[in-house]
């Protein structure tokens, strides 16, 4: 339950069976056939500052290069190995690996592998796709 905007914010737990997948999000906008889900976020319990999310990418899923105009952004790889996408191009990326990205820069992942992708990540600033701001190379300007 998402409280008004003159509630005072609570310690919050869920857990990722609690939490709907993300609609609507399309391979046009760069969002190549992603599970993502948003854990914690502005919707799910009122953060407006932090968005915490947990994405799975099957075999041949990716998240185009895209950046966020008001938030820096982190990865963790919990699960697989695929290539991630950074300004100077393409590097390998596995489980174990921390990514930071800041605000403004261009980043993304692609499952190379065999094997589903699990990605923890989130972003410091926004609490919501929208506030995040989001542009993807290959699908334009989303938010």
């Amino acid at each position: 339950m998402r409280p008004d905007a003159h509630t005072v914010l609570a310690p919050f737990r869920t857990n990722l069976d609690e939490v709907p997948k993300v609609g609507g999000l399309q391979a046009k906008d760069g969002w190549v056939n992603m599970q993502v889900q948003f854990l914690i976020s502005e919707k799910t319990c009122g953060s407006d500052k932090l968005l915490v999310g947990w994405t799975v990418l099957p075999p041949g899923a990716q998240h185009d290069r895209h950046r966020h105009f008001n938030c820096d952004e982190f990865w963790i790889v919990v699960r697989g190995e695929g290539v991630m996408y950074t300004e100077d191009g393409e590097r390998p990326s596995r489980a174990g690996d921390v990514v930071f990205t800041p605000r403004g820069h261009w980043h993304g992942f692609r499952n190379t592998s065999n094997e589903d992708v699990v990605l923890v990540w989130g972003w410091s600033g926004a609490g919501s796709l929208e506030a995040a701001g989001y542009e993807s190379v290959e699908g334009g300007r989303t938010h």
